[in-house]
């Protein structure tokens, strides 16, 4: 099967899917049914594609021309196929979990809710398999409003706030620099397509101080990778359904955030422009300061999810610092954070969930002793939290090292000391939590009664095991990953 075949499968696939769920909306063990044969199909043509990166075979796929200047291309490289590949195929296990947490939540709007998951990934592929910046946009901004309806899905005035909050922000963000950034590229440059070693390098009229607005402009405007100052809608969309949350900071949405800054750097900057760039220092600065900063306030929060949802604020920056260091090293670094907290992340949301459906508790000090009657869930919260903080053999200690690097590599050390304190305070927010559920509960000689009596639903509580596990595999299989990305990250010095 060619490379533009597949292409077009991995577009065509989500819309047929979200189709099929349409049309079985009213049977819903077959309208979850086409979710899953629609989610395995397209981590299929995932796996197919990846292997024809691999194989050094052009993967591209031209739709045609909007307007002379605007053309609807894709053409996969190592980055954007391992994007999918762990989008696509966290879709299944998000799947698998949904099924268990929506029935077991008795949630309303289930068809709708897998329509706008399916339509999702078909953001997320677009975005994955970009040729250029207009393509990357259009697919970012599909992305951005099908997700809302996911994050308004309970319909209430805090989930209609948070989902105004979400869409604004990502919306004012894109369209107010992103765009911006996007339309000044391409004037400068006279081309939106991805090259390697940069777009803008070497291009008369960039000058230091208009490279530096436009890489301000980038880092800012893609507000999915949620830099502070624009984190803000990442935590108010916390009022979705546990699912959705796994979706945002683990499969899609993140990570098409910090995914198009990786694209941005090697792209349309390349190693050499960003180092000579002034901006990239402040951008790197303020990256550090997120890292920090994010995982300060999750201390605070008593709200598990809230708690989670600053975490991985903090642990986005993580891309953003690796890009703005500007070398092999801290590139490798960011990108392989994106598999490594998709896997760590994702577990500790589910887990959240299964806890909430199974007791209906949200604050972190009414868990004490629920570990005992949820020891798979706890387990696997352990697992993913000890991810998350970098300890072997869990797959997020290797881009913390490559990142620091890097650090080392581009003079800035600094960095490997943020990336130290980072850790420190993932233990301090994150191991309590494992620990509390162990605890013997105070003054009744069990837990409260569980809000389902019969406890979480099995997918709910195989899906943050099986990420888990996934955590443990990740770690040995790191070098080839670094393998597969070398052409890409690598062949930028």
């Amino acid at each position: 099967m060619s490379g533009e075949t597949l292409i077009l499968a991995a577009l065509i696939l989500p819309l047929l899917t979200a189709g099929g769920i349409w049309l079985a909306g009213k049977v819903p063990d077959v309208r979850e049914g086409v979710t899953l044969v629609g989610a395995a199909l397209l981590f299929i043509v995932a796996c197919l594609l990846a292997g024809t990166v691999a194989s050094g075979t052009p993967a591209e796929a031209d739709l045609g021309t909007v307007v002379p200047g605007l053309d609807f291309a894709f053409k996969l490289e190592p980055l954007g196929a391992m994007f999918a590949l762990v989008a696509s195929g966290l879709w299944i296990v998000n799947s698998f979990y949904s099924i268990g947490y929506m029935r077991g939540a008795k949630e309303r709007h289930q068809t709708r809710f897998y329509m706008c998951f399916a339509i999702a990934l078909l953001g997320a592929m677009g975005v994955a398999m970009a040729a250029n910046l207009f393509t990357l946009f259009v697919f970012y901004e599909v992305l951005t409003l099908s997700t809302f309806p996911l994050v308004a899905h309970k319909g209430d005035a805090a989930a209609l706030r948070g989902g105004r909050i979400y869409l604004m922000t990502l919306l004012a963000t894109s369209i107010g620099l992103f765009l911006v950034a996007i339309i000044w590229t391409a004037t400068l440059a006279g081309s939106m397509d991805f090259v390697p070693g940069g777009l803008l390098a070497g291009v008369e009229g960039v000058t230091p101080v208009i490279a530096s607005a436009l890489l301000i402009l980038f880092a800012f405007g893609i507000g999915k990778a949620a830099l502070m100052p624009v984190h803000f809608w990442l935590p108010n969309a916390m009022v979705a359904p546990t699912p959705v949350s796994a979706l945002l900071h683990a499969v899609a949405v993140v990570k098409a955030g910090v995914f198009t800054m990786a694209k941005v750097g090697l792209y349309v900057f390349g190693y050499d422009l960003l180092k000579d760039t002034p901006a990239r220092d402040f951008v790197l600065f303020v990256a550090c300061f997120t890292i920090v900063v994010a995982s300060l306030i999750a201390l605070t929060k008593d709200d598990l999810k809230a708690r989670l949802a600053y975490s991985t604020v903090g642990q986005l920056a993580y891309v953003t610092a690796g890009v703005m260091l500007a070398n092999q090293a801290g590139m490798m670094g960011g990108a392989l954070q994106i598999p490594a907290h998709a896997f760590g992340k994702m577990t500790l949301f589910m887990c959240a969930g299964a806890i909430y459906v199974a007791t209906g508790k949200k604050a972190i000090s009414e868990m004490r002793g629920l570990g005992r009657r949820m020891p798979w869930v706890f387990g696997a919260f352990l697992v993913g939290s000890l991810s998350i903080i970098g300890i072997p053999p869990m797959v997020g200690g290797w881009p913390k090292v490559l990142l620091m690097l890097g650090a080392a590599d581009s003079g800035d050390s600094y960095v490997a000391w943020v990336l130290v304190i980072s850790s420190l305070l993932n233990i301090a927010y994150l191991l309590p939590i494992a620990v509390l559920g162990l605890m013997p509960p105070r003054g009744t000689p069990e837990p409260a009664p569980y809000k389902r009596p019969e406890g979480a639903p099995p997918f709910a509580v195989a899906a943050p095991v099986f990420t888990a596990i996934g955590t443990v595999v990740l770690f040995f299989l790191m070098g080839e990953i670094y393998d597969f990305l070398l052409p890409a990250i690598g062949g930028q010095s």
